[in-house]
């Protein structure tokens, strides 16, 4: 058995030159920092087995005519020495002798210079505050010196190059640090006396760092701080001890600490990574990983550059210093009172990151050049002064501006000449909102202009501009709004390649129009006509001229599709179209993912952006792929990240609630905005740099649960592997693994859960043209379920998979009851109720007559003693509670299903087990069939029925049951396994028989049964029957056993120590094209394991 892939918090970092050199678990990854190099991950080894790697420590001090790097890689008692060798074209990693083992954890470690051009000896800072000097070249420990301070260390850090040069600070578990040196005279008990001892931290001390030029000291602490002490040079007698800062600026606990030139560098538990100066100010405060916290640190200083490594498994790089930062960002006033303009300013909005456009409460319209620093005068109309709505949009040909007043008139010109402009009278109240929307189908000269104005009245104008002079405006189309209190537009989008358009309202509401003009406009027969307002709209004079349209709603055309107030009251803040998708942002914090089918609106999903974001204005779809989120974070203006998890910019601006533009250009950001009568702009220029993410994080918690959904086909025909993984961090992950490659993508990323995501299931999957699709549920806590469709495919021309996730229903049990009014008059969900488990029952012969669709249903083990039932149906969209039982009356944790199929009938039944060590049987056959019966009859109100009591129980385990699986046999029997906190794994040969009356019960008779007690060292959580005689388990103890099984008892053919703690969860499947099978684990990290078993290994055990 052999590990190829493994996901693993980074525990150590160090640069290599142009290379970063990574700890991930007992692993040593090589990656490249060059811009050039589209896949990063250049090398992976494992260097010392079963420990995980805690720290790298290169050699300065190689000789010089080797260009290769060496370096040390130590972790636990584990330590050995590599060589990174460049070649011309590629990278080698080589060891330098085995891996050797001590008797004491490794601390740190210092190169030792042998002469005066070579070193052999490296010193060991070990685990009970003592120094090793130990020979490399040997393998050996050439002397062990021992502090007279006994005591257990959590932190030490060596200085000096030499034995009798080398200082050793150490961090105790009283919270001191203690200076000495191992090559000072003993005492009498053969123990070296401290030469310094220092307090001021109120909790153990996790890092310490020595910065020579400076004399400074700085420690890292549990007590949530960091201080820099000034203890002058470590080499020559000790001098008094001053605390200089006492730096406080983590939320959590303080895990490592560098000590730079002219900064400070720290990393926590609270997953920041913070840059001070000497004073104790602030620098930076980078946070972009997820979870628990950043676990290595390294910098390259000469560069400014910081590497962190997070427990989610991602790799940051992030720019520190001045002059070569990613972006130098800047905020000023453009003094608009002083500059000789009128009025105050009103409405503000962008052109491009060059030109910006203002105008005033008298009607004044001025534009300013950001590069020039110049104000221009445009245009003044008093009848736009006071109320004006103000909009721009920019093609390659030009740009063009509409303003609105409160007497429903509309002014459009072009920006570079106030003159020749149109005015249009269009309403008799007041414009409420402008939209300028781009649309692909029109040339650069063409622009198309919505308004709203009373009683939810759209008009769609066209306006073509040439050569700076406007040469007609025609109204397209008029389109009725749904009737609701602030009845008007806020954002509108062309649907590319159809003749539809989806339009967000004030409400919160989107609507799809159709923009075919047989559909807008009718004939004289309807008395309604259509007004083109190009007939007299410019004069050889390039004037002036203004149009009357009537106010009618008869040749309004009503919207195709409407899905009410999905964005909530505040509103709809945008709309656009990507990748054959329309997506809306709102004021709700959430932007929305949907499809147009049918002449009909489709929600297919929702998702937040970061916490705390009540307001998205829209979305940006960078060319990397990476989508940015633009929005308002309390008082703060947010450009957020998605794919590094990060702000890239946050403006104090004061909210949203204020006028303000936002443009972003490939080489600049500029965002402006109006405060206290003046103008404020803010810009960045982004410049080059290496990329920020090195290695995409995975979860920032531990994994719960890990299914495999499927195996794909990649552009070059390699397989990849689907692979949906939940955790404690309230999301689901789904990603694809290339064997071939090593390559990990991930797909997609799911965020709907308001706790811990504790369990998946899948249902068959479903094969079609380039691809597949299956049917998700994942649960957890707070009793919430949630239902996707998940659909994979290969897109041509495209190297990697694609992914695309359809929400299809929720269901909370909170929720539920409160619908139902809590009929029973009694308390039926406690909340904190958690689904433990879950699986999906997917039989082809369970179809809807009314719609065609198949029902799934869904059984969901609780912690509340119950057992639930639920059922899907995918065309309504909707997940019902169908029956429950609380039977066992304890915390039930396992639910499997038993499918037994005879002629053309079938029995489907459940199996539970709890906390008591009994598996239950229940056969749910008739209840699927009675509930099938209820939905069929179209219920408003539909009652849960009861499962009533189990056909058949076992008593299998001493205490609770972490693990089920059932298989059938070809003797057409069933295997039953079952792994419980007891260590035992429990196996039971069934037998089901069916009856010929369909509502009696099965007759289920237990063939055999044995238990192998002491089968793991902890508790087993993971158990899969792969064939009729192969099973495999896996423990808490960080094992995967595989059993033959035989008649009575399993015998063990192998043992493959993995490199995830706390394993929650075992899945496996049939590698295709090769022999045996793929073993995923997860827990603390992922792992996944391929083994080849021959069926000859089996039956040596018969």
């Amino acid at each position: 058995m052999e590990s190829v892939l493994l996901v693993a918090p980074i525990t150590a970092l160090e640069f290599v030159g142009d290379y970063l050199l990574s700890g991930e678990g007992p692993c040593v990854t090589v990656y490249s920092l060059k811009e050039t190099c589209k896949n990063p991950k250049k090398i992976c080894q494992n260097v010392l087995k079963g420990y995980a790697v805690h720290g790298i420590k290169l050699c300065s001090y190689a000789p010089s005519q080797d260009k290769d790097a060496l370096f040390c890689v130590f972790g636990s008692k584990g330590l050995i020495i590599l060589q990174l060798i460049f070649n011309d074209q590629d990278l080698g990693l080589s060891r330098v002798g085995d891996l050797r083992e001590l008797h004491d954890w490794i601390w740190d470690v210092q190169w030792i210079r042998a002469n005066a051009e070579t070193t052999s000896y490296l010193g060991l800072a070990l685990g009970h505050n003592s120094v090793a000097l130990y020979d490399y070249g040997n393998g050996s420990v050439l002397k062990e010196i021992h502090c007279a301070e006994k005591c257990i260390l959590y932190s030490a850090h060596f200085w000096g190059e030499s034995w009798e040069e080398l200082v050793l600070v150490s961090g105790t578990v009283f919270n001191q640090l203690v200076i000495w040196c191992p090559a000072d005279k003993t005492n009498a008990e053969g123990r070296v006396e401290p030469k310094q001892r220092i307090s001021g931290h109120d909790g153990v001390i996790f890092s310490i760092f020595y910065e020579k030029r400076r004399g400074f000291l700085a420690s890292a602490s549990d007590d949530r701080s960091i201080r820099i002490w000034d203890v002058g040079d470590l080499a020559v007698d000790s001098k008094k001890v001053q605390c200089l800062r006492v730096l406080y600026g983590h939320q959590s606990r303080v895990w490592s600490v560098k000590l730079l030139h002219d900064r400070v560098v720290s990393i926590g538990e609270d997953s920041a990574c913070i840059v001070w100066d000497y004073n104790g100010d602030i620098v930076h405060n980078f946070q972009g990983h997820k979870g628990r916290g950043i676990r290595a640190v390294a910098v390259k200083d000469q560069v400014g550059l910081v590497a962190t490594g997070g427990a989610d498994s991602g790799i940051r790089l992030w720019q520190i210093t001045k002059g070569q930062s990613f972006q130098s960002n800047s905020l000023w006033a453009l003094n608009f009172c002083s500059s000789h303009c009128t009025g105050s300013p009103k409405a503000i909005a962008m052109v491009d990151t060059s030109s910006l456009v203002v105008m005033t409460d008298l009607g004044s319209i001025y534009t300013y050049d950001l590069v020039n620093k110049e104000w221009s005068f445009v245009l003044d109309d008093e009848d736009y002064a006071s109320y004006s709505l103000l909009e721009v949009c920019k093609s390659p040909s030009g740009a063009m501006c509409a303003i609105g007043n409160i007497s429903g008139s509309i002014k459009v010109f072009p920006l570079c000449s106030g003159h020749g402009c149109e005015n249009i009278k269009l309403y008799q109240g007041k414009v409420h909102s402008l939209t300028w929307v781009p649309h692909l189908l029109q040339d650069t000269d063409t622009y198309s202009l919505f308004s709203s104005g009373p009683d939810g009245i759209m008009v769609w104008i066209e306006v073509r501009c040439v050569s700076g002079h406007i040469r007609y405006a025609v109204e397209k189309g008029r389109f009725l709004l749904p009737a609701c209190k602030q009845r008007w537009h806020t954002c509108v989008a062309f649907l590319p390649q159809e003749d539809f358009i989806v339009v967000g309202d004030r409400r919160g509401s989107l609507m799809l129009f159709s923009t075919r003009v047989d559909s807008i406009h009718h004939d004289e027969d309807n008395s309604t006509k259509c007004i083109d307002l190009g007939s007299a709209c410019v004069d050889s004079e390039g004037g002036s001229h203004s149009h009357s349209v009537p106010n009618s709603k008869d040749c309004a055309a009503a919207p195709l599709s409407i899905l009410f107030g999905v964005h909530g009251k505040l509103g709809v803040k945008s709309l656009s179209c990507h990748d054959g998708f329309v997506y809306s942002t709102g004021r709700d914090g959430l932007y929305r993912q949907l499809k147009v089918a049918g002449g009909q609106l489709i929600m297919l999903r929702k998702q937040k952006s970061c916490k705390g974001m009540e307001w998205i204005e829209r979305l940006s779809f960078a060319t990397d792929g990476n989508l940015l989120v633009l929005g308002f974070h309390a008082t703060n203006f947010v450009v957020w990240s998605m794919r590094t998890n990060e702000k890239i910019h946050c403006v104090p601006c004061g909210g949203g609630h204020r006028s303000w533009s936002y443009v972003d250009e490939e080489d600049s950001a500029l965002f402006a905005y109006i405060k206290s009568g003046d103008i404020f702009v803010y810009q960045s220029h982004p410049t080059e740099g290496p990329r920020s993410v090195l290695k995409e994080p995975m979860h920032g918690r531990e994994f719960t649960c890990v299914r495999y959904a499927g195996t794909g086909k990649a552009s070059n025909n390699e397989s990849v592997h689907i692979l949906i993984t939940s955790s404690e961090d309230t999301t689901v992950n789904i990603f694809a693994f290339n064997e071939i490659s090593k390559h990990v993508q991930q797909l997609a990323n799911l965020s709907d859960h308001l706790s811990s995501v504790k369990t998946l299931a899948t249902s068959h999957l479903q094969h079609g043209g380039r691809g597949f699709s299956t049917v998700l549920f994942t649960a957890g806590g707070r009793a919430q379920v949630e239902c996707y469709r998940v659909q994979l495919s290969q897109k041509r021309g495209e190297a990697n998979l694609s992914c695309h996730v359809i929400h299809l229903a929720s269901h909370r049990l909170d929720e539920h009851w409160d619908r139902m009014k809590n009929k029973h008059r009694t308390l039926k969900m406690d909340p904190e109720t958690r689904y433990m488990s879950v699986v999906a029952i997917t039989e082809e012969s369970y179809v809807s007559r009314r719609t065609g669709s198949p029902y799934v249903f869904l059984a969901a083990a609780c912690s509340d003693g119950s057992v639930r039932f639920f059922v899907m149906c995918e065309n309504t969209r909707r997940l019902m509670l169908a029956a429950e039982s609380f039977y066992h009356q304890r915390c039930v944790l396992k639910v499997e299903k038993l499918v037994k199929k005879h002629s053309d009938q079938q029995r489907v039944l459940l199996c539970s087990a709890a906390t008591d060590g009994r598996i239950a049987f229940w056969d749910i056959t008739g209840t699927m069939n009675e509930v099938l019966k209820v939905l069929e009859s179209e219920p408003v109100d539909f009652q849960p029925v009861d499962l009533r009591s189990p056909c058949f129980t076992v008593s299998a385990h001493q205490c609770g049951i972490n693990s089920l699986h059932i298989r059938e046999t070809k003797r057409g029997h069933h295997v039953m396994a079952s792994g419980g906190d007891d260590n035992t794994i429990h196996v039971c040969l069934l037998s089901v028989d069916q009856p010929s009356d369909v509502d009696s019960k099965p007759c289920i008779q237990l063939l055999q049964t044995f238990s192998i007690p002491g089968a793991h060292s902890a508790h087993v959580t993971g158990l899969r029957i792969l064939r009729d005689d192969l099973l495999a388990s896996a423990s808490v103890d960080q094992r995967l056993n595989l059993w033959a099984i035989g008649d009575k008892n399993l015998r063990h053919l192998r043992t493959k120590f993995c490199h995830v703690p706390d394993v929650s969860e075992l899945d496996c499947w049939m590698n295709e094209g090769e022999k045996g099978h793929l073993y995923v684990l997860c827990g603390q990290g992922l792992e996944i394991i391929h083994s080849t078993t021959s069926s000859s290994h089996c039956r040596m055990s018969q």
